[in-house]
């Protein structure tokens, strides 16, 4: 069931049902997210269940200010609070030390946590409601709103598509910046950089004083985190990352039928096959960004089988469009 999230009874509606230990789709600027109350660990076994996710990979925690954070966080090292002044709230997701006891669930069983403080309105709005129930909910565990693995959605629609009617969705609108969260792991006395956003690295250094390091520069024990896996974000068709030159040299081998491939692309392309689907990609990172997701929700529901999409510049503002581009082309 949809309901309109900018009305206060939808708002308390949604609150019932996560004190019920129900599930809920909430609308965040990033995504739209599948969200429990973190401390019930039978409501955040649920999400894993629902969504298909294996139960040691973490969710993140959505809080409602820095403050909320102390009560998942053991500590926070000082560049830690340094970007969630500059960031929160925002697309950042932070991975900290977690407080003994809390969000066991849904940090996957690691003794790390990651938190982030959605901007959107729908989502705050939730989130201080929760705060002023009794007893109080002081976090919501909120992978995406999707099956595990596939495209995350960015309206209620397609939260509605993926779990149907049964399951309660707050409808906030089209999400603003369409992919998840940039993932900084504050765990190991320097920030890393474990997925990339709409944030840059170049962003996130400043901030902390400190250069931003790759998890590629560190020993590999760094604590699993969300969206990280190979294969991610995929949509139902295949897809395939090629330069405009591949672009037009496929268009120009397939012929007269076109009819199963889609093409995403920012160059000019001449459409020589026969019914080939083109859907020009936005010159501006953070309009790609925002319309990712839904056009290859959007190529899915016409029955795509393949699609090609033009591999993004090497711009750090492109790397979160290319990160979720490169998983979801990733061998299956």
């Amino acid at each position: 069931m949809v309901l309109d999230g900018t009305l206060e009874p939808s708002i308390q509606a949604a609150v019932q049902a996560l004190a019920r230990g129900d599930l809920l789709g909430l609308p965040t600027e990033t995504v739209y997210g599948l969200a429990a109350d973190a401390d019930n660990a039978a409501a955040v076994a649920s999400i894993f269940t629902t969504k298909g996710r294996p139960a040691n990979h973490p969710l993140i925690v959505h809080v409602a200010n820095a403050e909320a954070a102390l009560h998942y966080a053991d500590h926070l090292p000082a560049f830690a609070q340094r970007l969630m002044t500059a960031f929160w709230p925002g697309p950042l997701t932070l991975i900290v030390p977690r407080r003994h006891g809390v969000a066991q669930a849904a940090a996957g069983g690691q003794d790390s946590v990651g938190l982030r403080c959605p901007a959107h309105p729908v989502a705050q709005q939730v989130l201080a409601a929760c705060a002023a129930h009794q007893p109080a909910i002081r976090g919501l565990a909120a992978p995406s709103a999707n099956r595990f693995g596939r495209v995350s959605p960015t309206t209620a629609r397609h939260v509605q598509d993926e779990f149907g009617d049964a399951l309660l969705v707050l409808d906030g609108g089209a999400c603003s910046v369409g992919i998840e969260s940039t993932i900084i792991d504050c765990t190991r006395g320097a920030p890393v950089l474990l997925r990339p956003g709409m944030l840059t690295g170049e962003q996130i250094s400043t901030v902390c004083g400190q250069r931003v390091l790759l998890k590629e520069e560190l020993p590999a024990h760094e604590p699993r985190a969300s969206g990280t896996l190979l294969m991610h974000y995929a949509p139902k068709a295949t897809v395939r990352l090629m330069s405009a030159q591949e672009l037009q040299t496929g268009l120009n081998l397939l012929g007269e039928d076109g009819t199963h491939v889609a093409v995403y692309a920012r160059s000019t392309l001449r459409a020589t096959a026969k019914h080939a689907l083109l859907r020009r990609m936005p010159d501006d990172p953070a309009a790609a960004a925002q319309q990712l997701f839904a056009q290859l929700r959007a190529f899915d529901d016409v029955g795509a089988r393949l699609i090609w999409v033009e591999i993004p510049p090497t711009a750090a503002a492109w790397d979160g469009v290319r990160d979720r581009l490169q998983r979801a082309a990733a061998t299956r």
